[in-house]
């Protein structure tokens, strides 16, 4: 796991209560810098994993404080080599067992917010990809279907919102909806009209085999949001992962557009299907990811309205595509 330092500037008379604060907690190393004006500088050195802990013990005791601020830096390496000290408490035991292989709430929810921002940056790559992915299906090629899938930016705002279910935010919960809502909406008028324009084959084995659902999608699509919540939470590239989940989302949503446009209206209604589908299986498996992973609001008040938001919302995601499932199959069968 890669390492953090987390600074912040106090008064010096609480020099001596950090100390105490963080007793009980695994650092590989912690400084305090005289500054002018009776303030100190602390950098504390510690692993990834570690840092929430620190955060949520020196949040609550300053951040509240006027003009107060804990900032966390990416360390790339150190000379000498950073090695941990063995626990020699029972306390350092018991912390170091609960830690997780992921980083802070914090450095999750500044990086899923950041992927989330809607921009005119973001509405060009859904463009772009909207417009590969109807020439790749269009033309039956494997090629280019998944050259949209690397430009489509649909990770940020389908993990913003499993992120914000899972902590109760309501901010990031509408900016995130907002979000993908744009991105939907704009990827359906577009392949709507370029399927107006062409004359779509149904029978096109790319657009045949995405207007209709199977056991086999939904399990991509839950595999596809584990893994985005997954690469988030170790804070690893999330590229190829994004990949993953274009796959399950941009595909069906441009083949419904195609077919509509192209006025094969029972197909395109299979298309759309396999698109609820899958965007229900990835929303579920983030949230269910986040929470096994121990995501959760810093406060106890916080956490208790999280967790009703959670569970509500896990009842909805879990409700409509039991519902839409259901629907499917005794469509199958009429």
């Amino acid at each position: 796991m890669a390492l953090r330092l987390i600074e912040m500037v106090i008064q010096e008379k609480d020099g001596e209560e950090v100390v105490e604060l963080l007793k009980d907690h695994k650092l590989l190393e912690h400084r305090q810098i005289r500054l002018s004006d009776g303030e100190v500088l602390v950098r504390i050195l510690l692993d990834a994993e570690q840092s929430e802990a620190v955060l949520d013990v020196l949040g609550k005791r300053y951040a509240g404080k006027e003009g107060n601020r804990l900032v966390i830096l990416a360390v790339e390496a150190t000379l000498p080599r950073a090695e941990p000290e063995p626990a020699d408490t029972p306390e350092q035991a018991a912390q170091e067992e609960k830690s997780q292989e992921r980083i802070s709430r914090e450095e999750l929810y500044e990086d899923i917010k950041d992927a989330a921002d809607f921009s005119w940056v973001y509405i060009a790559m859904v463009v772009l990809s909207t417009i590969v992915a109807a020439v790749g299906l269009y033309y039956d090629s494997v090629a280019i279907i998944i050259g949209a899938m690397v430009i489509a930016p649909l990770l940020g705002p389908n993990m913003a919102l499993s992120l914000a279910t899972t902590l109760g935010d309501l901010s990031l919960l509408r900016s995130s909806i907002l979000t993908a809502l744009a991105g939907i909406v704009t990827t359906m008028v577009l392949s709507v009209f370029i399927g107006m324009l062409l004359q779509v084959d149904p029978a096109t084995p790319e657009l045949a085999s995405r207007n209709g659902v199977g056991m086999g999608d939904i399990a991509v699509a839950l595999a596809s949001g584990c893994a985005g919540a997954l690469a988030f939470t170790a804070g690893a590239p999330t590229a190829l992962i994004g990949v993953m989940v274009a796959v399950a989302l941009l595909p069906p949503l441009v083949a419904f557009g195609l077919l509509l446009g192209g006025g094969h209206l029972a197909l395109a209604m299979g298309a759309l299907s396999l698109f609820l589908v899958n965007l229900f299986s990835i929303n579920l498996a983030g949230v269910t990811t986040f929470l096994v992973q121990g995501i959760h609001p810093a406060t106890w008040w916080e956490k208790d309205q999280a967790e009703k938001a959670t569970h509500t919302a896990l009842m909805l995601w879990v409700g409509m595509l039991a519902v839409l499932i259901v629907l499917i199959l005794l469509f199958q069968k009429s």
